[in-house]
């Protein structure tokens, strides 16, 4: 949100400089992310003055250029070359001086040098007010009045205005401040902390009067509950132009485009007081009548900004006797708003049930600055005020006269909200003591009305402009924030209750994992656990009525909850390729959603993704492309590091792998991973192979929790290697081997590797060659040769009787 300094010194009277405004705004609460310098005429006119042509020739070389030879003040007329068909000697004229920045209709910035034209030296430029940002106006240049003084500065001639503006980070519950007057409340309250008591200075509307009663548009509202107060006045006789130039500077300064004068004095009070306005055409009002109500669903409705849209019955709608002109606080009608045509002029103040319009714009994706503040809550108290404000200054800007009685429907009228606040709370929340005369005094600043004072606490009315203030929890908030968060002192003792906790608690073994896999080159991911419900299509074994919904989804690649982590990762891993980065090792802790029909559940997982080379170019390192093998030693070495070993092994193909396996502890799956099937990746636009992995990580962390911590002694006797080189039929895995050699030899054999394997010509058809390597070790003394070789023969034995396995 932006709010003009200019703008915001109209309702105090602060001569303070913009950075300290930014920096007490900031601790207040309205954190100011940004500043910037505005100019009703960019560059400000510097270096432009008053010339006066003393002389004008013809030019020798040029048909459609003159020479004049200028006074610009300074005693010494200087020669400039000008085009403009309208120069002539005797004029007063703007003339840019050399170094003069002037800037062009995009804003881009350009110096007026000494140059040559056509052979005739040039000192400067006469200027069109097109050049100078003043119109837009380039028939000729600007003739000034023949009594101004040459050398006199433009800027002192037309009116320029210098803002700051600053860039407001407005949090969601900050209703109250969406508004100059909002911003200019919180800042005197900040001020009287600090001992400067200014008077908030609030636009006066005792002026406003019923001129005639010679017309009049009569107000029903059929759902009160909606628009629980609505207000509307008449007025007619006005003259639709451009606004005066300081109303277009107010607007143009936070970032609005003038309109005309009756469209930009609404929007000058909306970000005036807080409080959107809407205009009608009066003649465009079918029966001399506003209704309020909602319509049948499927109605078409067209907008403002040109768009037909289809409402909802839940849509608020403001209609006359025949059709809907406005869809209620959200955006208005395409044939109902104010033209150059317009006379007569209906202007509506009210408001709307906030979760209303929150749906109705979420609805029809529709965000303007007046859903913007009613989908928050304004202020209903204001909603005549504001009116008669408006009224005012179209009355004062456009003419015309008020023709009616002001229509004001309010037929509940909210009550303020009542709290109790206890000194003891107040003192507990915040963590120190502050003066009961204090807190007394930041509420009397916050316009909190004070109803009765105890030894334990005070009465309070919140006003109706802090809808967020409700609880006594708030009210220490709002004394907090006016205190000011710097002015808590630390203390220097810090108090701590240690707790017992399991080493497997998810946030420990997530810590632990996490750092294994960052210290193996791979990088965390997040991702939104909200996703498209596109992805569901791409696999049969994820169910679309297993889809967790949205009501009000932000967009359509937002409607769902996610039911797997692969989607999301796949996106992350296509928008690092299309960006030249495609070697990627990815991993993420999340959760995953389905709706089943005894209820929703929420199931949290790991994943790991694997795509391009495993490692980086080095002139002593070739490259090696991350395959199934690599992931896999990812994945073991992961349930490894929490002690989960004995796992049974299943090869796996299903409509997520090309190939794959899972991995599972007794009847307990705990991971699958594989390739990722080409049909999927084609949806993301990925061409190479991608290896996925996704761990149940709640059967994980049940699992690690069965492992217990076993300490030995560090061995005293030698360890001895044997290796046997296999002749085995192709479809023997290492795995059987291993499992043999373990039941084999369970005490003494501490280890089994695979170090070769050969496949080719030499070897019988169906065949395959394993070199496999045992590590023998008594951990009670030193084994001698010939309890080795009985060890080694009892394995060779085992391998050929289960496997048929020949020695090489």
């Amino acid at each position: 949100m932006k709010i003009s300094y200019n703008w915001l010194k109209q309702f105090i009277s602060l001569d303070w400089e913009a950075d300290k405004t930014s920096e007490l705004l900031t601790d207040l609460g309205l954190e100011v992310e940004g500043v910037e310098k505005f100019e009703s005429v960019k560059g400000g006119l510097n270096g432009v003055v008053v010339g006066h042509v003393l002389e004008c020739i013809k030019h020798p070389n040029a048909d459609k250029l003159k020479i004049t030879k200028v006074d610009i003040g300074n005693n010494t007329p200087v020669q400039i070359v000008c085009g403009a068909p309208n120069v002539d000697a005797g004029q007063k004229v703007p003339v840019a001086t050399i170094g003069t920045v002037l800037y062009d209709e995009k804003g881009e910035p350009w110096q007026i040098k000494k140059g040559k034209i056509r052979g005739e030296e040039s000192f400067g430029m006469i200027c069109a007010e097109d050049e100078l940002g003043l119109g837009k106006s380039h028939d000729g240049i600007m003739v000034l009045n023949e009594e101004l003084e040459p050398g006199t500065p433009c800027a002192e001639l037309f009116e320029i205005e210098s803002d700051t503006v600053f860039e407001i980070g407005l949090t969601p519950n900050r209703a109250d401040a969406m508004s100059h007057y909002g911003v200019a409340r919180d800042l005197r309250a900040g001020l009287v902390q600090k001992e400067h008591n200014l008077q908030l200075i609030t636009p006066s509307v005792s002026s406003f009067h019923v001129n005639s009663r010679t017309y009049k548009v009569d107000v029903e509202v059929e759902n009160k509950e909606l628009a629980p107060r609505y207000c509307g006045v008449t007025i007619a006789g006005v003259k639709v132009t451009e606004s005066p130039n300081w109303l277009k500077n107010r607007l143009k300064a936070i970032g609005l485009t003038p309109k005309n004068n009756v469209v930009d004095a609404t929007n000058y009070v909306l970000h005036e007081l807080g409080q959107p306005l809407h205009a009608f055409d009066a003649d465009k009002i079918t029966g001399d009548k506003i209704i309020v109500k909602t319509l049948e669903a499927g109605t078409k409705f067209t907008t403002l900004d040109e768009v037909e849209r289809e409402l909802s019955d839940e849509d608020l709608m403001i209609c006359d006797t025949e059709k809907p002109l406005c869809i209620a606080g959200v955006l208005g009608g395409l044939n109902s708003g104010v033209t150059e045509h317009t006379s007569k002029v209906f202007l509506e103040s009210a408001y709307f049930n906030p979760v209303s319009i929150r749906k109705t714009a979420k609805r029809h994706g529709i965000n303007t600055d007046a859903s913007f503040r009613f989908e928050r809550g304004i202020d209903i108290n204001f909603t005549k005020y504001a009116m008669l404000r408006a009224a005012l200054l179209i009355q004062e800007i456009a003419g015309g006269e008020v023709t009616a009685d002001i229509v004001d429907l309010y037929p509940t009228k909210f009550e303020d909200f009542q709290v109790f606040l206890t000194y003891e709370k107040v003192n507990s929340l915040v963590g120190q003591e502050i003066s009961r005369e204090t807190i007394k005094s930041i509420l009397m600043s916050l316009e909190i009305k004070i109803n009765n004072v105890t030894e334990t606490g005070i009465g309070l009315t919140i006003p109706s402009y802090r809808v967020d203030v409700q609880r006594e929890a708030d009210v220490i908030e709002e004394i907090l924030r006016v205190y000011g968060y710097n002015n808590i002192e630390i203390n220097s003792k810090l108090n701590a209750s240690v707790s017992p906790t399991s080493r497997f608690e998810d946030y420990k073994v997530q810590n632990v994992i996490g750092n294994q896999l960052v210290a193996q080159g791979f990088y965390e991911i997040m991702s939104n656990s909200l996703t498209s419900a596109e992805y569901i299509k791409l696999t049969e074994s994820l169910k679309e009525e297993h889809n967790v919904e949205m009501l009000n989804p932000l967009s359509s690649d937002l409607s769902v909850m996610r039911q797997s982590l692969l989607f999301n990762g796949l996106e992350a891993v296509s928008y690092n390729i299309n960006r030249r980065n495609p070697d990627l090792k990815l991993f993420e802790f999340g959760k995953t959603y389905h709706n089943y029909e005894n209820g929703r559940t929420e199931n949290k997982r790991m994943s790991i993704f694997v795509s391009g080379n495993k490692n980086t170019e080095s002139w002593n390192n070739s490259l090696q492309k991350g395959d199934f093998f690599y992931t896999k030693g990812i994945v073991e070495t992961v349930l490894e590091r929490l002690g989960i070993t004995k796992l049974k092994a299943a090869p796996i193909k299903t409509d997520v792998f090309s190939e794959g396996l899972s991995l599972s502890l007794g009847k307990m799956k705990l991971v699958e991973f594989g390739i990722v099937k080409k049909s999927i990746l084609k949806f993301f636009d990925i061409k190479q192979e991608v290896l996925y992995a996704e761990f149940n990580w709640d059967k994980v962390l049940e699992a690690a929790s069965f492992n217990k911590l076993k300490f030995t002694d560090i061995p005293k006797y030698p360890e001895v290697r044997r290796d046997l080189a296999l002749l085995i039929d192709n479809n023997i895995t290492f795995k059987e081997i291993f499992n043999i050699a373990q039941q084999s030899e369970r005490k003494r054999l501490k280890n089994i590797n695979l170090f070769d394997v050969y496949q080719g010509d030499k070897l019988p058809e169906g065949k395959k060659s394993y070199a496999v390597s045992f590590t023998i070790q008594d951990d009670e003394k030193t084994l001698k040769d010939k309890e080795i070789d009985k060890i080694m023969n009892k394995l060779q034995s085992s391998f050929e009787k289960q496997l048929g396995a020949e020695l090489r």
